[in-house]
């Protein structure tokens, strides 16, 4: 070999020529993997892309595996204090008519006599007598029948609903008031003990006190012994009382008796601390506190019940089984906030959907045809750009809240309204773009072709208009989302029971629970502020990929 050829040889060639055919030749990129390349090079969009997975991720995905429905309702037992009875001391005469000639107006005349001290009394020129029959107790007599009576000490029934005859309270009055311990009426003979009670044989009729004690709640039926250990608290000044129903813990209780399963239970068992303990647990299931406090001037008692109420779970502090705690009614915030981004971006992407359909329909026919198609369809848009949104949106809602229309049917008209609102931008936008298209040198040749005018509209006009299209509908993503909340803060959106990061905000209605309660509001902002962001960020993204004037 010369030494002309080893040296060419050795020598390594400065720089590489490749022809097409050379399988090592530069890839080429597609103008979609181009754009794709140009999106995921700016970090500040693929941050926003980020973001909107996990609140997709979030708000699909957790609302499955929460084990919680949004409109499940959570409960806590609590103590509350509750008015349970009134007490007063009758202090004015009542009065019980014989006859319906004894009406209210002889009745205060009868009153006059008394504080009067007088043996009769007249009303339009009849005269009454008045007979003092004991003490506080008095009878009206009209010819020497006896027409009424007045009286201070109150005979209270000791079964409920029970009342008594005019000759049966007349003759236990006469009796307790001048201090006999038994009457007579007709047949019927009849006892009074030491403490005012009634009886007949063995049967407990009822018994006389100036004390008047009445259940708050009509359902309710206090008994004798309740009544007169209570008064004999409010006589010795106790401003507690306590209780115990001696029925519940007797040791004959049975089944027939509607008696609690816990009592029975304590009947039942007999082997040593076993019985001991569920007789402990019966008897004080049995007993009740109560407290004594004075009424408004002083003319009454109140008794006011210490009892467990089962209320709504309201604005529970975070914890292990409501890890963002719970609303004003007693739901699990973080399961509510899951399915509120559902509902939130279903309607924004629903929203812009409509918007979009119909900004292309009417932008693409505009655009296209021209001339008076143009005209006519741009008055539209102008009319629809003048139109006031909101208001009519607020008074849309303020009209289905007076209709009560269902929720899920509010929902449907809502996304309706904003998508025929908002479609007038996007047609303005596409119109723009087709007019700058349809005159080049691709839509002569399909001219020629003779592709209907649809065909060259939907199929080549409108795919060239895609990219600005895709940018305008990602950021008018955001504005939806924003307006909905807004609309449901407002009470004019989407309604319970269905959720939406608007309408959880809407329960902060005053600033005590906007203070205290953070994380109520904090957590449904903040999902709402990265949705919106996070949607600007990738639209600016896709702004930035698909400009051809981008350098690589």
């Amino acid at each position: 070999m010369s030494d002309f050829e080893e040296k060419n040889t050795n020598q390594e060639p400065e720089e590489q020529q490749y022809s097409l055919n050379d399988d090592r030749r530069v890839k080429v990129l597609s103008p979609n993997a181009l754009v794709m390349k140009r999106f995921f090079r700016n970090k500040v969009a693929v941050v926003g892309m980020i973001i909107l997975i996990f609140m997709f991720a979030f708000s699909f995905i957790g609302g499955v595996i929460s084990p919680y429905d949004q409109d499940q309702f959570f409960y806590r037992e609590e103590a509350m204090s509750r008015e349970f009875a009134v007490v007063s001391e009758n202090k004015d005469f009542r009065y019980v008519a014989n006859d319906s000639s004894f009406n209210s107006i002889i009745q205060a005349q009868m009153n006059l006599g008394i504080q009067t001290k007088s043996d009769t009394f007249s009303y339009k020129d009849v005269t009454y007598d008045l007979k003092q029959e004991g003490e506080d107790f008095y009878g009206a007599y009209k010819d020497g029948e006896i027409i009424g009576i007045a009286y201070k000490d109150v005979i209270t029934p000791s079964k409920d609903n029970s009342t008594f005859p005019f000759d049966f309270m007349y003759s236990a009055l006469t009796a307790y008031t001048n201090g006999k311990t038994a009457f007579n009426v007709g047949a019927d003979k009849y006892t009074i003990d030491a403490e005012g009670g009634i009886s007949k044989g063995t049967e407990d009729i009822g018994y006389v006190s100036r004390y008047v004690v009445k259940a708050i709640m009509p359902d309710i039926f206090l008994s004798r012994d309740f009544k007169e250990k209570l008064v004999a608290a409010i006589e010795s000044g106790d401003t507690e009382f306590t209780y115990t129903d001696e029925s519940l813990i007797s040791d004959e209780v049975t089944e027939d008796e509607g008696v609690d399963e816990e009592l029975l239970e304590a009947v039942e068992m007999v082997e040593g601390e076993e019985a001991a303990e569920a007789a402990e647990a019966a008897a004080s299931s049995a007993t009740a506190e109560y407290t004594i406090e004075r009424g408004q001037n002083h003319e009454n008692w109140v008794i006011k019940q210490e009892m467990m109420t089962r209320r709504y779970d309201t604005y529970s502090s975070p914890s292990k089984t409501h890890p963002l705690g719970t609303d004003k009614y007693g739901m699990d915030m973080l399961t509510r906030l899951m399915y509120g981004g559902r509902v939130s971006l279903y309607i924004g992407f629903i929203v812009v959907i409509i918007e979009t359909l119909l900004g292309v329909v009417m932008g693409g026919l505009a655009g296209y045809f021209g001339g008076w198609v143009d005209m006519l369809i741009m008055r539209i848009v102008d009319v629809f750009y003048c139109i006031p949104s909101m208001p009519i949106i607020i008074i849309l809602g303020a009209a289905m809240d007076a209709q009560r229309v269902d929720p899920s049917i509010r929902m449907l008209y809502l996304m309706l309204i904003l998508g025929v609102l908002g479609w007038a931008g996007i047609a303005r936008m596409v119109r723009g773009q087709i007019l700058s298209l349809r005159e080049q040198e691709f839509m002569a040749a399909a001219e020629a072709t003779g592709l209907r005018a649809s065909k060259r509209i939907f199929k080549h006009l409108i795919p060239n208009v895609l990219p600005q299209l895709i940018v305008n509908c990602t950021m008018g993503l955001g504005s939806v989302i924003i307006t909905e909340a807004t609309l449901s803060f407002l009470g004019l959106g989407v309604k319970f029971p269905f959720a939406s990061w608007g309408n959880i905000i809407n329960d902060v209605n005053n600033t005590f629970v906007l203070t205290t309660y953070w994380f109520i509001w904090i957590p449904a902002g903040v999902l709402l502020l990265l949705t919106v962001l996070a949607f600007n960020l990738v639209g600016d993204g896709l702004r930035d990929a698909f400009d051809p004037k981008m350098k690589r």
